[in-house]
């Protein structure tokens, strides 16, 4: 259960297995308080990773050329 524990500035403080951790803002829902319970679900977006892969390899081939 991720938990609201409280808002800082810009920031959800959320409580998660007894430990926190920071949330921005902008990823709570507008209607959310302190003491909610939210849900958080992570995926993998293979397009964008790809993309950052390959800006990383031509950037690093830019730097490191004989």
């Amino acid at each position: 259960m991720y938990i609201i524990d409280r808002f800082e500035n810009n920031w959800a403080v959320v409580e998660y297995n007894r430990k926190t951790f920071n949330l921005p803002r902008e990823l709570v829902p507008p209607e959310a308080l302190e003491g909610d319970v939210i849900s958080i679900k992570v995926s993998v977006d293979p397009m964008a990773t790809a993309r950052l892969k390959k800006d990383v390899a031509e950037t690093a081939g830019k730097l490191f050329e004989d």
